[in-house]
């Protein structure tokens, strides 16, 4: 079926850092295709009129990357009529939900305690690295169902920054994207109106205050250097992003081919 993709970015009225990952270039030459592959934050908010849009894309399959913690926080996604939901989840909400507590009602002295001194930035490297060295199997699943039959498809999580950052960039890997584009891919969802929005409890002026932005910048921002600590991840438990592809997430070549010929032009 011919996808009618539009040539301009849509402004969705309840759904953060959606984007076609489309028109990115590969090492050999090729792009990928137009309309095949979607990224962006959670849906549980999606208006009627974003849901309408996001229908009429011909999306086969969703992957989210959301834990129960995160389903319980925001919602669930709204239903897309004929378009099959698959929760993911790449992180352990065990790990994470009183982390994430501490981020919305902590005081300044809590927040100073947990990610000041470069804290903030060292828990999202090291939850970069763990994704990419105990999440193959999760990221075998969704290669493989990319190469066999679940294309268009829209990868998210809560903010569509993270998990579903590191979940195309290893897509992106597969199929051979320059590793320059994968890093300006994944630092577009710093833009302005894309970014997730800090919710905090409490209304005072402290709520909000610089200090507090600042301390909470490190886990709402994409950095070249968490993507870095991924690929550096791969390098040096896999050797390199073909024993990675092979060995850790099993694709099989003739799989990756596949893949290539699905979502390559």
């Amino acid at each position: 079926m011919t996808q009618q993709v539009p040539s301009t970015e849509p402004e969705l009225a309840a759904v953060r850092n959606f984007r076609d990952v489309g028109g990115l270039p590969t090492v050999d030459g090729r792009r990928v295709r137009h309309g095949m592959l979607f990224r962006s934050g959670h849906l549980a908010h999606a208006t009627e009129k974003d849901a309408s849009y996001l229908g009429s894309l011909g999306l086969h399959t969703i992957f989210d990357f959301r834990n129960a913690a995160d389903v319980e926080l925001e919602g669930p996604d709204v239903e897309l009529p004929g378009v099959r939901h698959v929760n993911l989840p790449l992180s352990d909400p065990a790990d994470g939900a009183e982390f994430w507590k501490m981020v919305r009602d902590g005081d300044l002295g809590e927040l100073r305690a947990v990610l000041a001194d470069g804290r903030g930035a060292h828990r999202m490297v090291a939850s970069y690295r763990m994704i990419i060295k105990e999440r193959t199997g999760e990221h075998s699943r969704v290669l493989h169902a990319l190469a066999e039959d679940c294309v268009p498809v829209l990868m998210h999580c809560a903010a569509g920054k993270d998990r579903a950052g590191l979940s195309i960039a290893v897509t992106l890997l597969a199929l051979g994207v320059e590793r320059d584009a994968i890093v300006a891919d994944y630092l577009e969802s710093n833009a302005k109106h894309r970014r997730y929005k800090v919710h905090r409890s409490g209304t005072s002026a402290a709520t909000y205050s610089p200090e507090v932005m600042e301390l909470l910048s490190p886990l709402f921002e994409a950095r070249a250097e968490y993507l870095a600590a991924a690929l550096e991840t791969i390098e040096e438990t896999w050797g390199g992003v073909d024993a990675y592809l092979e060995r850790g997430l099993r694709l099989a070549p003739e799989t990756r081919e596949r893949l290539c010929e699905r979502l390559l032009g």
